[in-house]
């Protein structure tokens, strides 16, 4: 049994549930929300709003020379209340990653839940150790600073 992690983030901005789904239902936008230096290409699936079953495929570069094709499916949607999408194919051995939405007093309240486990037993736990969970850490830091540029005071 591979080990598994968990990630999670929550932001509040000040926009309105809508607005702020409008933005995240349209798989085309996760361009703005990857680090530029993971070289985030989108191959297929995200010219139409996301829905349950949607196939969406993309490279990243994990590191420079290493790039990999990922293909992510959308498993679920409650509108304006949350999505969950998972892996299909890609470098982690799991992905499954939930999104969350709530209106809030103030705007919206964003939640992000990741669990993931990585291939390669005993070498995958020490990568972990000494870059992945760094590296999710940074993304997911990007992540939330382009979220906030996008949804300003």
């Amino acid at each position: 049994m591979p080990k598994i992690y968990r990630l999670s983030r929550i932001q509040v901005v000040p926009a309105d549930l809508d607005r702020v789904w409008e933005f995240f239902a349209t798989p085309r936008n996760l361009n703005e929300l990857t680090p530029p230096e993971m070289h985030f290409t989108i191959l297929s699936g995200a010219d139409e709003p996301m829905y349950a079953g949607q196939l969406i495929e993309y490279r990243i570069q994990l590191v420079p020379g290493i790039v990999v094709s990922w293909l992510t499916e959308i498993v679920h949607v409650e509108p304006k209340r949350r999505f969950i999408d998972e892996q299909r194919f890609g470098p982690y051995k799991f992905w499954y990653h939930e999104h969350r939405f709530e209106p809030t007093r103030d705007g919206t309240r964003i939640e992000d839940h990741v669990t993931y486990a990585l291939p390669l037993g005993a070498i995958g736990t020490i990568a972990h150790a000494l870059w992945v969970r760094s590296r999710l850490e940074a993304i997911f830091d990007f992540r939330a600073h382009a979220i906030a540029k996008i949804f300003p005071a």
